[in-house]
């Protein structure tokens, strides 16, 4: 699929959720029109056409989230000590504070990505080139990553992208902060190779980035990795997290909370509504905490660490 639509310049599952949406309006209106009567054919047209399209989604991908852990595929371990999350965020810290000086020379001023959207996509293949030698799982080829049609209404519904399971289309948030791209991109990418979970999907952004050549994708790789450390760090023992809080860059204090004023601009009524009904969907294919489940990630990345002798 992605051999087949990734020379595609344009989402051709956002025109496909089109024709779905005027498809559904339209039935609705003949519906009114017909005043709900002969129910029981109508219903059965109805589900006829879920199971249909719900068919579809598991032959295409959805059978993706019975598939074995990530951390079996990889060969790494999943269990992890809090003394082991706080070294492993002294050292994201540490090289996190280090890429930022590298970019800006003023460990106050927010890091500002200098590449165009193409090109983040095009340089989030180049960060999976790196990975392959070490993962194979996660060779990346037949590249198909798009700007998602739907950017803005997807801002106000809460998600940086999504992987359409009808075309296998990588469909990319370009108006979320540019730092963010590059992460949001990869993760994208390890769903199209068939990691359904989001935390693992997370993982494999972590990996594709951290080990990216570009500095600006380094940048994005470890920021992400230590704001999900700092979080669970903040969940087991407030009182260090608040003391390692105060050892990150200002400069990259700014571009977390660059990141937070622009989903607080985006907040709306539905939007939890949205994330209520994702979250449920995700706890139904077998994804333990549904959207928020920071500790798996952070178990995969503290044992990446110590497999690496860095920790």
């Amino acid at each position: 699929m992605r051999a087949g639509l990734g020379f595609l310049p344009f989402s051709l599952g956002d025109f496909l959720y089109a024709i779905l949406v005027i498809l559904l309006l339209r039935w609705i209106i003949i519906r009114f029109r017909e005043r709900f009567r002969k129910p029981v054919k109508w219903i059965l047209e109805a589900l006829a056409t879920l199971s249909v399209l719900y068919a579809c989604f598991n032959l295409f991908w959805g059978l993706n989230y019975y598939r074995p852990p990530l951390h079996q595929a990889l060969e790494i371990n999943h269990e992890y000590s809090t003394e082991e999350l706080q070294r492993l965020t002294e050292i994201l810290i540490s090289r996190t504070n280090e890429l930022h000086l590298s970019i800006t020379q003023n460990d106050t001023v927010k890091v500002t990505v200098p590449h165009s959207k193409n090109e983040i996509f095009d340089l989030t293949v180049v960060g999976f080139e790196h990975l392959k030698k070490d993962f194979p799982e996660l060779n990346y080829n037949k590249t198909s990553l798009k700007r998602s049609l739907y950017s803005v209404p997807l801002s106000y519904m809460g998600f940086n992208g999504y992987l359409n399971p009808l075309t296998n289309e990588g469909q990319v948030n370009t108006v979320i902060v540019p730092f963010k791209i590059p992460t949001t991109a990869s993760h994208e990418v390890g769903h199209q190779l068939g990691f359904a979970a989001e935390n693992e999907a997370n993982f494999i952004a972590c990996l594709a980035t951290m080990n990216h050549p570009d500095v600006y994708f380094r940048y994005s790789g470890y920021t992400f990795a230590l704001g999900y450390c700092m979080n669970e760090l903040f969940r087991r023992d407030p009182e260090v997290a608040e003391i390692l809080l105060d050892k990150v860059n200002p400069g990259v204090r700014k571009n977390y909370a660059e990141v937070r004023e622009f989903w607080e601009a985006h907040k709306n009524p539905f939007e939890p509504l949205f994330m209520a009904f994702y979250n449920s969907f995700l706890e139904a294919n077998y994804q333990k905490g549904g959207i928020k489940s920071y500790s798996y990630v952070v178990a995969l990345l503290v044992n990446y660490f110590q497999d690496e002798n860095q920790l």
